[in-house]
């Protein structure tokens, strides 16, 4: 069922993102802030090749990568973006070295306790996306404690996807299905409703923008049933090269898109078009 408008429901207010540069501020006289994306997605691509490139190890990249996911979520965060979805580790990563996998487990916990403060300033609620019983323990101890310490807060939902796989998504999702099926005795054809009721992303608006850092031209496996009608925006960033500005100019590509849902605009503002919400 098609909800409200993609349109903030709270304007957002460019004070709110405190002193900017001349760039950020030629950025945000472009943009109409009424018509921002309800949910960003992020596939956050090129830590690695930004260390190589400055000759440090691949450790160095993806730790000044968590200081542009920083930048990303509060910038987000304070221009009342509804949803953030941060593509933070695949399913397929596991097939990296170990000794990288043990550290980016490792930076994860290290950014839930030192990023706390920061996400609760800014009245975010926390979701994760994906295969969470297949994480260590500990990974999985934070990771429940950050959605608890959350779940009051009333701003933008923080989804970060984690041992995420879009294929793998929709499998679990028709597993629950089946399951619910065969324990109410029923026998009935699967809706997309359905399906979406029991994605990871349940009751959030499927995202209007996916953007990807380093140039990389594929969806990697991300949110395959949610960005179906998403604008795609492949930026040749890397990652911990982008910085406010970058987003900002994200924003203003998005709003230069004609979004038509596979119609036909016969009148009426793009605006106007109602956003899917996954789940309803």
């Amino acid at each position: 069922m098609l909800t409200k408008s993609y349109l903030n429901i709270s304007i957002a207010d460019p004070s709110a993102l405190g002193p900017v540069t001349p760039e950020e501020a030629q950025m945000l006289a472009r943009l109409d802030l009424a018509r921002l994306p309800r949910h960003v997605a992020v596939i956050m691509d090129g830590n690695g090749r930004w260390a190589e490139r400055k000759h440090l190890p691949r450790a160095a990249g993806h730790r000044s990568g968590t200081q542009t996911a920083r930048t990303t979520i509060e910038t987000c965060a304070r221009l009342n973006i509804d949803a953030l979805t941060l593509y933070a580790f695949s399913v397929e990563n596991w097939r990296r070295p170990k000794t990288e996998t043990d550290f980016l487990m490792q930076l994860l916990r290290e950014y839930l306790r030192q990023e706390m403060p920061l996400i609760q300033r800014n009245n975010i609620r926390m979701r994760f996306l994906g295969r969470a019983s297949e994480l260590p323990a500990g990974v999985q101890h934070d990771m429940r404690e950050a959605v608890e310490k959350t779940s009051k807060n009333t701003g933008m939902v923080l989804c970060l996807a984690l041992n995420y796989g879009g294929r793998a998504e929709i499998v679990d999702a028709l597993n629950e299905i089946v399951a619910q099926r065969n324990s109410e005795g029923r026998n009935a054809p699967v809706t997309e409703e359905e399906v979406s009721r029991h994605l990871y992303t349940a009751g959030l608006p499927d995202p209007d923008l996916l953007i990807r850092s380093s140039g990389e031209m594929r969806v990697s496996n991300f949110l395959l049933w949610q960005i179906a009608y998403a604008e795609i925006l492949v930026t040749e960033t890397l990652w911990p090269d982008f910085n406010r500005a970058r987003l900002l100019e994200a924003f203003v590509e998005f709003q230069k898109r004609e979004r038509r849902y596979g119609g036909i605009r016969e009148g009426g503002p793009d605006s106007q078009v109602p956003a899917r919400v996954v789940g309803k």
